[in-house]
């Protein structure tokens, strides 16, 4: 046993009391950090349209650039109506990528969507969205019979397929979006935590010296993994909104 080693519990790391009498917390308050943190990009990013960009004006022009071509066109579509996609995107894609990067900024340390409270919002934020342009796009009846009744599958099979279709793109859908996050985000959380609080109670064990030695290095690597995890997640979790939101306007696809 190492003396001053001291895990926190589970609660600890994912509940965090509200401050004084409101119940803004700290969960809260990333929250509302990422989407002014979102909004200042794209504000001053178009504030001055500079013939060369630069600046956060070219870090801007970067982004949609990227969520163009790496999320919209591979899924909704190259075209003029697949473009206009691009704040819901952008947005989706910034807000999530900052509420997890705060895992890894000193002081906070914690990602917003380490609670299952942040992804089920957004997951269910596109569920309604894919749903209301698939009624949008197909029509009400077209949309569910699309849905329900897949084309090409022998009709004595429907028994078995349309009570599939139907949990799985309008209950079992919304849910995987959101554990995904939600899951990725804690196991780092959980797993940067464990590792900081071993390198802090190896600090007070002169005995453990050559074991701080190794463990330090790898909390560093695991902090640099972290923030490249809070990327990806980021970018999955939009590129699977792109695909529900492509297969509702494109059926046939």
């Amino acid at each position: 046993m190492i003396v001053g080693l001291e895990v926190p519990s589970i609660e600890n790391l994912v509940e965090w009391p509200a401050w004084g009498d409101s119940t803004f917390n700290k969960i809260a308050m990333i929250n509302v950090i990422a989407l002014l943190a979102t909004a200042a990009i794209f504000w001053f990013g178009s504030a001055r349209s500079a013939l060369v960009p630069k600046g956060v004006q070219q870090f801007a022009e970067g982004s949609v650039n990227f969520i163009h071509t790496q999320i919209i066109h591979p899924t909704i579509g190259e075209d003029k109506k697949a473009l206009s996609w691009s704040p819901l995107m952008l947005s989706l894609f910034f807000f999530i990528l900052f509420t997890n990067i705060f895992e890894i900024v000193p002081v906070i340390q914690m990602p917003a969507n380490a609670r299952m409270a942040n992804p089920l919002v957004l997951a269910l934020i596109i569920w309604v969205v894919f749903i209301g342009v698939g009624i949008k796009h197909q029509g009400l009846f077209g949309y569910f019979k699309g849905v329900l009744f897949p084309p090409g599958v022998p009709p004595a099979l429907y028994i078995l397929v349309t009570p599939i279709e139907f949990l799985s793109t309008f209950i079992v859908r919304p849910f995987s979006h959101a554990v995904r996050l939600f899951a990725n985000m804690l196991a780092g959380h959980i797993l940067l935590v464990t590792f900081g609080v071993l390198c802090i109670a190896l600090f007070s064990a002169p005995a453990l010296f050559l074991v701080l030695a190794l463990t330090f290095p790898l909390l560093v690597a695991l902090t640099a993994f972290e923030a490249f995890v809070s990327l990806l997640q980021a970018y999955i979790f939009t590129i699977l909104a792109g695909v529900y939101l492509g297969g509702a306007i494109h059926p046939e696809h």
